[in-house]
């Protein structure tokens, strides 16, 4: 089911209101309550992949019993690498089958041997990427000591399957999101506001932000030889916010509805587009994924201890594992490898953790060399969107090699481009996003405390105008990017 259709804007309500009054009875009718309304939530898809997710979840529900009730650390050891074996090996059938069995025709096909590929042509089901690292965590958790082992079923499906963030996170971690379904949740009135106006602010962010860059941006990916160098930089520049916008809009959507339901997420993205550097873009977006890397992956593989090769090394996996991760295709490869290469003069010179705090922490606006650090860091995020989007190598070295050549052979592109960047399509939204949260940099989204601006009856009529906006461009049939992933 779709954040953004009528079916939502009827579930929702719906179970807002029988949570709460299954709440009142006990935190373990409100539970069940939410696992159904989970369970509709996904199979609304495809039904029949609900036993993708059911594998997951029994597979790590029983691992962690048995991680707990094990004295002896191999039989600990051994039930953890069932957990990673099933798990990982669950996601790769689906998600990569495919891809690996194709790469293998192509290279004997390279040495001249003839090789027939049979795919599949696997329907990869949505979120699986999502809820499989959520189940791994849980279990990596319990066997590391840090969680004990759930032996409420209803309480684990419910924090494994909690619709909010199930098909595209955040990916929450059993230490802090399994607590809040072992206790009774209150109904907070402040909280549930802020949670709405969150809500809002995601929808704008998606339906009028991503929503209406997507066309553009088809069609300039579709075929770049038929566009002009300011309509393919344009492009590339709308993919930044149409990604932006869809996810973490996302993301907002999933947050602000958790807390209509006492429950908290972590947040997912920071205004990463005000970073100053790529390890400062990091920290702010796609947060969930970002530290369970960190935190099960580069950490254990030795971090930044260790001497030069090791930390370069622990680096290129971390970015390519997270490339890779993102789908079978060597564009994200690519796109991982870049973001790794961006990242590695500043861990080498070790200035990764020289930005942590917000931009401008005591003025309105950004020094001059504040300035100059976002806009380089934006351009070389936007570079490697290219990468992402594009369907292919060759798609995506055409949109490289035509933007400066055929800018430079008509300078009249600037202008075009100029112009574009200013009024063009969505970008006086993408305008007012961006002032928006420029000013709300300090808070978790972009309409939280918006007292400190307004008064009651200006927020009011903003939120009537923001309303507005999102009806009147809602329509558009067009998925949220991240549940291919």
């Amino acid at each position: 089911m779709l954040f953004n259709s009528v079916e939502f804007a009827l579930f929702l309500p719906l179970v807002f209101g029988l949570f709460w009054l299954a709440e009142r009875i006990h935190h373990r009718h409100g539970n069940a309550l939410l696992l159904a309304a989970s369970l509709f939530f996904y199979g609304w898809w495809d039904w029949r992949y609900l036993s993708v997710v059911f594998f997951s979840g029994a597979l790590d529900y029983v691992a962690a019993l048995r991680i707990s009730a094990s004295s002896g650390p191999a039989r600990r050891k051994a039930w953890l690498a069932l957990s990673l074996v099933g798990n990982l090996g669950s996601l790769g059938f689906f998600k990569y089958y495919d891809f690996f069995i194709t790469a293998f025709a192509d290279g004997f096909t390279l040495l001249g041997i003839p090789f027939e590929a049979r795919t599949l042509g696997i329907v990869l089901p949505v979120g699986i990427s999502f809820y499989t690292f959520q189940s791994l965590s849980y279990t990596i958790d319990v066997y590391r000591g840090q969680l004990r082992a759930e032996r409420d079923p209803v309480a684990f499906g419910a924090y494994l399957m909690f619709f909010p963030q199930l098909v595209a996170g955040p990916i929450e971690r059993g230490t802090a999101l399994l607590p809040q379904f072992q206790r009774t949740r209150r109904f907070d009135y402040s909280q549930a506001v802020d949670g709405t106006r969150q809500i809002l602010w995601g929808f704008f962010k998606k339906v009028v932000i991503a929503d209406q860059c997507a066309p553009l941006v088809d069609q300039a990916f579709s075929d770049p030889w038929a566009r002009g160098g300011s309509d393919l930089a344009f492009a590339a520049i709308l993919f930044a916010f149409q990604i932006y916008g869809d996810f973490s809009g996302y993301s907002d959507i999933a947050v602000g509805t958790a807390r209509l339901f006492g429950i908290s997420l972590m947040r997912n993205f920071a205004f990463p587009y005000f970073s100053r550097d790529i390890a400062e873009f990091w920290r702010r977006w796609h947060i969930s994924l970002s530290t369970w890397f960190r935190d099960y992956l580069y950490i254990p593989l030795g971090g930044s201890r260790g001497n030069l090769n090791q930390r370069v090394r622990n680096t290129l996996v971390i970015f390519l594992v997270s490339g890779f991760w993102h789908g079978a295709n060597w564009t994200f490869v690519v796109w991982g490898a870049l973001h790794a290469l961006f990242f590695l003069p500043l861990l080498l010179r070790g200035t990764h953790r020289e930005h942590v705090t917000t931009t401008a922490l005591r003025g309105w606006l950004p020094s001059p060399a504040d300035s100059l650090r976002m806009a380089g860091t934006f351009l070389l995020v936007d570079f490697a969107w290219i990468f992402f989007r594009a369907p292919d190598l060759t798609t995506a070295l055409e949109f490289i090699i035509l933007i400066p050549t055929r800018m430079i052979a008509n300078p009249g592109q600037f202008l075009l481009l100029a112009k574009d960047i200013t009024t063009s399509g969505p970008m006086p939204f993408v305008w007012v996003m961006l002032a928006v949260e420029w000013m709300q940099r300090h808070q978790q989204h972009g309409l939280a405390s918006l007292e400190r601006f307004m008064s009651p009856g200006w927020r009011w009529a903003a939120y009537y105008v923001l309303v507005c906006i999102v009806l009147i461009h809602t329509g558009r049939d067009h998925t949220f990017i991240y549940f291919q992933f």
